[in-house]
């Protein structure tokens, strides 16, 4: 795979915009060209080579092409908007919208990375080593489609809105959530290994929600109505299984209602 290096010689006044971070903008184009791409900051364009130094050649397709950012990215936005295939590290955090409406390929963030990460995404796969904040793999703000395919692994805790509005997909939480997870949602699965605040699966329609943790308030519309045993992310558990959102119209399925599932650790 074709390596570009990309890496920070100046920080931004504001945050930067910088949607052409993706292996598929940079596949084909040499050095210059990559250089040349337009970024912005705040109202004002600018082009990429002014904030980092470029080294390396791309391959002839976003699948051949890996992306290194060897610096801290807190303030840039955007890093593989829509991509399709390759590879992207980022060796330290990254600002809002990362991978956003993906479609595939790889985003490894071995830092933090802020709100909206996955935000409406397709396919592909996201992985960040540290902590995540809100609306991880959630609609736009007004959109009703939020994450519809791949995989979104936080290493570390997140915190509020995850999954909203979720139509497929796997987000994995390796940590603490705070509140809201998966509402609206009809599909997907969120897994979260630690202790989860409250309102897990509000107005949700479809979809499974696994908490490894403990839930502080399990919201009302949720009624437990078996004890299973499922495999979760690699490990074998015992759930109280409870469905819901009871107060919500759910389709059916030969006749009868289709729920959301809320998994919980079994007391020991």
């Amino acid at each position: 795979m074709a390596k570009v290096i990309l890496t920070p010689k100046k920080v931004p006044e504001l945050m930067l915009e910088a949607p052409c971070i993706t292996t598929d903008a940079f596949a084909k184009k040499t050095p210059a060209q990559i250089a040349d791409l337009e970024v912005r900051e705040g109202k004002i364009p600018f082009k990429l080579g002014e904030y980092f130094e470029i080294v390396g050649n791309p391959g002839e397709s976003a699948a051949e092409t890996e992306i290194e950012i060897a610096g801290d990215c807190s303030r840039v936005k955007y890093i593989g908007t829509k991509m399709t295939a390759g590879l992207i590290t980022v060796k330290g955090n990254a600002d809002m919208y990362t991978g956003g409406w993906m479609k595939g390929g790889k985003i490894h963030i071995v830092g933090d990375v802020h709100s909206f990460c996955g935000i409406a995404m397709e396919g592909g796969d996201i992985l960040v080593d540290g902590n995540a904040q809100n609306h991880v793999g959630c609609a736009y703000r007004g959109d009703w489609r939020g994450m519809r395919g791949g995989t979104i692994r936080i290493r570390g805790s997140a915190g509020n809105d995850i999954g909203t509005f979720m139509l497929g997909g796997t987000i994995i939480i390796e940590k603490e959530v705070f509140i809201h997870v998966s509402t609206h949602a009809e599909g997907g699965t969120v897994i979260i290994k630690g202790n989860v605040t409250g309102r897990v699966g509000g107005q949700m329609v479809k979809g499974d929600i696994y908490v490894l943790g403990k839930i502080q308030h399990i919201l009302p519309g949720f009624t437990k109505v078996d004890q299973v045993r499922k495999e979760v992310d690699g490990q074998t558990f015992t759930l109280d299984h409870y469905i819901g959102d009871l107060g919500e119209r759910h389709p059916k399925s030969k006749g009868k209602e289709i729920f959301a599932n809320l998994y919980v650790r079994a007391a020991a």
